[in-house]
């Protein structure tokens, strides 16, 4: 049963397999197991974060393409949110129409986006996709009367989803059972089935005919497969479940701007986060996020709590700074690409694998 709710692509690590099964649990029991606003904000972004990392990895990890318009569509998926409420009012329609409109635009433009630049090499595919990117990200700061320019646009959700609709009045295990709670399971049930669905896609046969176009590309369009056909497919799957990434987080937020889901620094943790977790895995998009997440959340109050403790040697205590966290950060992604150089699961995958021969 696990076998097929996995599409077969089991973790073939008893320790990968832990990991991930504490990482499920961490995220299922977040509000009852980490209570506080950061906490729940933190795991709500891994959520997203998850699924915006998988679509990535479908396309780098699975198919070869580099692109730096993935923040593109998850922009268009957080805008779509946010237009259509402002405009229709905290409706279940306005989210419906929003996220299909999205979607529609997001599908219209990877196909353009494919079409026409596909067929050339790999770094100019990738200079393309930056340009578009950046287009976007100009243009969605200058249609303030549609999106709110370098300000953004604040809307609000369906009552049932909002923080100030209560289902008890009493709390459960000391957490307020509100609407801000359903939101949050609503985005673990989310970002669960997409990823559910996206394991079910690189293990599919179509998945195959990706991963032996990223392999050797000329070698697949001799034996007959139609390389950009498949191309372009990987890119328009990736760019959907982007949008929905997008969508997940402006509904989380009731917030969205340039900065907030359009900022090239998304882009590079997305980047940052597939090495990280390993490409052309999957599973590395749920490791990685969470390792970076909670390490760029929490990583300036640990060095807070050293630096204070290290009061006593000045050199030190200045090393430790927390306003030297990106310093650290830095270093941290520079051991882990040192000492995990197929990331976190491709080492741990590679470890069981020793130890079976």
């Amino acid at each position: 049963m696990l076998q097929r709710i996995l599409s077969n692509d089991l973790p073939r690590s008893r320790i990968l397999a832990v990991v991930l099964l504490l990482l499920l649990v961490a995220l299922a029991g977040a509000p009852f197991l980490f209570p506080g606003v950061k906490a729940l904000n933190v795991a709500a972004k891994v959520l997203v974060f998850v699924v915006l990392v998988a679509s990535f990895d479908l396309l780098l990890g699975y198919t070869g393409i580099v692109s730096f318009a993935h923040t593109m569509f998850f922009g268009i998926g957080a805008y779509g949110i946010a237009v259509a409420t402002t405009r229709m009012g905290p409706t279940w329609a306005a989210l419906g129409v929003g996220l299909a409109g999205a979607l529609a635009l997001s599908l219209v433009l990877a196909l353009v986006i494919g079409l026409f630049s596909l067929r050339v090499r790999a770094i100019f595919f990738a200079m393309i996709t930056l340009a578009v990117a950046s287009a976007f990200l100009t243009l969605a700061s200058q249609l303030s009367e549609i999106t709110g320019g370098e300000d953004g646009l604040s809307f609000k959700v369906p009552e049932l989803l909002s923080p100030s609709f209560e289902f008890t009045d009493e709390p459960l295990w000391g957490v307020t059972l509100d609407g801000r709670l359903l939101c949050f399971y609503l985005l673990f049930a989310l970002a669960l089935g997409q990823l559910l669905v996206l394991l079910r896609i690189v293990n599919s046969p179509f998945g195959r005919v990706l991963q032996a176009i990223r392999e050797n590309e000329f070698r697949a369009e001799a034996i007959g497969y139609r390389v950009v056909v498949y191309r372009t497919t990987s890119s328009i799957l990736s760019a959907l479940f982007a949008c929905m990434a997008g969508a997940m987080l402006a509904l989380w937020l009731r917030y969205n701007g340039p900065d907030t889901s359009l900022s090239f620094e998304i882009m590079m943790d997305v980047l940052l986060i597939v090495v990280i977790g390993g490409m052309g895995t999957m599973y590395g998009a749920a490791i990685g996020a969470a390792l970076f997440l909670v390490a760029q959340s929490y990583l300036q109050d640990l060095l807070r709590i050293a630096s204070e403790a290290t009061a006593s040697v000045p050199l030190l205590a200045a090393l430790l700074s927390p306003d030297r966290w990106l310093l650290w950060l830095g270093l941290l992604f520079v051991l882990s690409v040192y000492y995990f150089p197929t990331g976190v699961v491709g080492r741990l995958r590679a470890k069981a694998l020793e130890a079976r021969a």
